[in-house]
């Protein structure tokens, strides 16, 4: 693959790359670095890259692997840190670690009930959300109508604040 093919292909996709990153990660910086990550990645991978059938599945996978892999050594610096007494000691670390816990329960509430969503609705939330696909591409894709799918998108909204909703209290 060479550079025009390249810049044809996978920098349009930026925006969607940025965007699951920052959903993953909550920083616009970390999520710049992460999609910047990527694409030194898929630079390196170009000779390989022709044969992918779909370029923003592939894409999204890595950046959320990549997303994934900070956090996980985020933590694990956080921990070594702490237990080394290296701290701010004008921060107040509780703040931060109730934050923290209280942002990965929401994150696992919301795994959960969305995997309690009837399936179809499930689908087509996560492209509408996570894959940033036009209400007209996920019609194309499920051969249904632009309409339908407001109303499924709507509808799984609906059910997943409503299931959110009950399981906190």
């Amino acid at each position: 693959m060479d550079a025009a093919e390249f810049e044809s292909v996978w920098l349009p996709l930026a925006g969607r790359f940025y965007r699951v990153a920052y959903y993953i990660l909550e920083s616009a910086g970390d999520a710049e670095d992460a999609v910047q990550d990527l694409y030194s990645r898929l630079w390196k991978l170009r000779g390989k890259l022709g044969s992918i059938v779909d370029p923003a599945s592939y894409g999204v996978t890595i950046v959320r692997n990549i997303c994934l892999d900070r956090l996980r050594s985020a933590s694990k610096t956080r921990v070594v840190h702490s237990s080394e007494g290296i701290m701010d000691m004008n921060a107040d670390p509780h703040v931060d670690i109730d934050r923290e816990i209280t942002g990965k329960e929401d994150l696992r509430l919301l795994r959960s009930c969305m995997a309690r969503l009837p399936d179809k609705q499930r689908k087509i939330l996560e492209m509408r959300v996570f894959e940033n696909m036009s209400y007209q591409e996920i019609a194309r894709r499920e051969n249904l109508q632009e309409a339908n799918i407001r109303v499924q998108v709507s509808n799984a909204r609906k059910n997943l604040r409503r299931m959110m909703d009950n399981e906190k209290d």
